[in-house]
């Protein structure tokens, strides 16, 4: 079932503009959306196509009517990837239902456009905007029957359902807070230090469905910093997941758990997660950031990437000493500065990934990979570290959803901490370059996130 409708900020801002032109009349749009997930469980918007007022037969402050090739224009630009169009107009007397005449009005449409586009399931629809940029959307199967979309998330600086704007605001870390977190699911890339504590804290806090993916088992090493694994699972070389899923079953059974044991690079993982709603990645190499990324532009999730590190220096007498503990914590959104705009990822940084991958001194290796730079650790103690970093990180996403800082969010970007100077810094998006992004809201088409190297390849040796 489908149960939300994503749109960017970006988006918002010009459908509003255009549906309330000041005449107090309604006006018209068309929404081409994008299916995302296993099971079609999210819809993205891919394109609007304004309709312009003076094209309009007839506009009265409750009734609309606008020519046909419009339509025609949403169904052209549709079919290729077997997108959903919907129907969108305002209601300028601010009443945030569908009407008698909507419905009418839908029966008649949706019948042509499951005509021109066919298929199966929950396709086409209609949407409503009131002059406050609340929005409500549904869709119609092919027998014309409805499903109520649940959710219209604007994903920007704020993460909002606009299709609740009304109600009064949800207090953070209360009981609204949990009903509301039983209706999201989130996505966790990575599922050891840091992620391992982000798991553990969003099935504590009530999300109703966590997306694991990592393809890694417990060693006996990574006992002093991945929560809830034992010497039992090392000895065992059971999956990071595998385990999480079972510690999440004793304290939280209600919380549907979906185990993804691969790497993120991997065609079923980026199809999973891209029925998320949030992505945190806690990965350590840049590939794995870079394709969290990539999922995150394409399928317009919100990304929370972390990382935590301890470099050194040499004092006079050549002795290693620890030069400072630091965490970082970036919220990116799927338009806004990306891990490139930002420094984390470099193509110099990918490149070094790519050769020592492939050489054979794994231990030099571990040692620039590791928590703390330039020597070679076999199981540091980090756990109060990577605590710190892990907490912020589900913070900041509270703070997006809630909105509860004093100043907004638009200046916390980037969240740096530094335990040995015992500061915190923060950093607004504009401190960073923006580049745009070729694959936004591109969603699932193929190849994947534009990688040849993620294409179909059952689809390709298809006769």
């Amino acid at each position: 079932m489908t149960q939300s409708l994503t749109l960017t900020e970006k988006q918002h801002a010009l459908l509003k503009r255009h549906l309330f032109p000041g005449d107090g009349r309604e006006s018209a749009a068309l929404l081409v959306c994008r299916f995302l997930g296993s099971n079609k469980d999210r819809m993205i918007v891919n394109k609007i196509i304004l309709v312009p007022d003076e094209a309009c037969s007839r506009r009265t402050p409750t009734f609309i009517q606008w020519p046909g090739r419009w339509i025609e224009n949403a169904i052209d630009q549709a079919e290729p990837n077997s997108d959903a169009v919907l129907l969108t107009h305002s209601h300028p007397g601010g009443t945030l239902s569908f009407s008698i005449v909507d419905d009418e009005s839908d029966h008649t449409t949706m019948y042509a456009l499951h005509s021109a586009i066919e298929s199966n399931s929950f396709h086409h629809g209609s949407a409503i905007m009131t002059q406050d940029g609340r929005m409500k959307a549904r869709i119609y199967n092919s027998s014309l029957l409805i499903e109520k979309i649940d959710r219209v998330m604007r994903v920007g600086i704020d993460i909002t359902d606009i299709s609740r704007l009304c109600d009064a605001p949800v207090i953070p870390f209360g009981a609204e807070m949990r009903a509301i977190f039983k209706r999201c699911t989130a996505c966790v890339i990575g599922v050891s230090g840091t992620g391992s504590l982000i798991v553990e804290m969003l099935a504590r806090k009530g999300v109703g469905h966590i997306i694991l993916v990592d393809f890694d088992l417990i060693e006996a090493k990574n006992l002093n910093r991945i929560v809830n694994s034992t010497l039992d699972d090392a000895e065992r070389r059971r999956s990071k997941i595998e385990m999480m899923a079972d510690a999440i079953s004793r304290f939280s059974p209600t919380t549907k758990v979906t185990c993804i044991n691969s790497s993120v690079t991997n065609r079923n993982a980026i199809i999973t997660a891209s029925s998320a709603e949030i992505l945190f990645s806690s990965v350590d190499s840049m590939e794995g950031r870079s394709i969290a990324e990539s999922i995150s532009q394409a399928c317009v999730i919100p990304l929370i990437d972390l990382g935590v590190t301890i470099p050194t220096r040499k004092d006079g007498d050549g002795n290693i000493q620890i030069a400072d503990i630091c965490g970082r914590i970036d919220y990116v959104r799927p338009d806004g500065p990306s891990l490139f705009d930002r420094g984390v990822i470099t193509s110099q940084g990918l490149r070094v990934e790519y050769l020592l991958s492939h050489a054979p001194d794994a231990a030099d290796q571990e040692i620039r990979a590791g928590y703390i730079k330039g020597v070679h650790e076999e199981a540091p103690s980090v756990m109060a570290l990577n605590m710190r970093a892990a907490s912020d990180a589900v913070s900041e996403w509270l703070a997006r959803q809630f909105g509860y800082r004093h100043d907004g969010n638009e200046p916390y970007a980037r969240t740096m901490f530094s335990l040995a100077g015992g500061e915190v810094d923060y950093e607004p998006e504009g401190s960073f370059p923006l580049t745009e992004s070729q694959i936004l809201a591109q969603g699932l088409i193929e190849p994947l996130l534009g990688l040849p190297g993620l294409g179909n390849t059952e689809k390709r040796a298809a006769p």
